[in-house]
């Protein structure tokens, strides 16, 4: 399969596949950190949206809610999820608007798809740029120092008479600037499975280095990854929540 063939052939079981993600839990904190730390502004734009579950609680908090996403078959779906949003077919290393936003976000780690260094710091300055005054730039991302390649998370849904089990996990070789993750889908139906396998490239780097490439555009505040509490980050774990606003 190619790199993106599980956001594209297989989109359809994208929803599926994040089914035990708590949409609302995670727009809902990163409302209050924007409510925290942001300009009061309501413009909002919502990176690899995929299918639109963040645009549209976004839209219902009250937001004028964007979404970009490099894979049509997203942006097709997340059009059906929030007719009254706008989206984009960008790229989210390189993305241009006639407008200017208040919140920028970009959940579940997919700020990590900026493949390469040279990569992740375009999306920075597209960020910046498309900031109105003060605004935020919200992320979550994971320290490729603590990653543990043997963990891997899976859940289980039923859907259309089959059972699916989806399975993801990071890899990251040791050293250097890239790292994986790994995802596969098993479908069962009756006494018959089938399985896809992807591994998409993704930029490796630790928090430190990341708050480096974000301190010339941004005031950076790192918090713990949780999105029920405003907890700033323990220096320890692996997984932090980026609050940057726009200098």
């Amino acid at each position: 399969m190619s790199k993106n063939a599980l956001y594209t052939d297989l989109s359809g079981y994208y929803d599926l596949m994040c089914a035990d993600i708590d949409y609302l839990a995670q727009s809902n904190g990163v409302r209050r950190l924007h409510q925290l730390f942001g300009n009061e502004g309501l413009n909002h734009l919502d990176l690899a949206c995929g299918t639109g579950p963040h645009v549209r609680r976004f839209i219902d908090f009250g937001y004028h809610s964007s979404g970009l996403d490099i894979n049509q078959p997203m942006l097709d779906f997340a059009h059906s999820r929030c007719p009254e949003a706008s989206f984009a077919l960008q790229d989210m290393c390189d993305f241009r608007f006639d407008q200017c936003f208040d919140l920028i976000t970009c959940f579940l780690y997919s700020i990590h798809y900026s493949a390469g260094l040279e990569k992740l710091s375009a999306c920075i300055r597209s960020a910046h740029e498309s900031l109105n005054p003060h605004g935020v730039f919200c992320f979550n991302a994971v320290d490729k120092n603590r990653i543990d390649n043997r963990r891997f998370v899976s859940h289980t849904t039923e859907h259309n008479n089959s059972t699916f089990t989806f399975r993801s996990g990071w890899h990251y070789p040791g050293e250097g600037d890239a790292q994986s993750l790994k995802l596969s889908i098993t479908r069962t139906t009756g006494d018959v499975s089938q399985a896809w396998h992807d591994e998409h490239p993704m930029v490796a780097l630790g928090f430190e280095d990341l708050r480096s490439m974000l301190a010339p555009y941004f005031e950076v505040h790192i918090f713990e990854h949780d999105y029920e509490r405003i907890v700033p980050w323990d220096t320890v774990s692996g997984n932090a929540l980026f609050v940057c606003v726009k200098l």
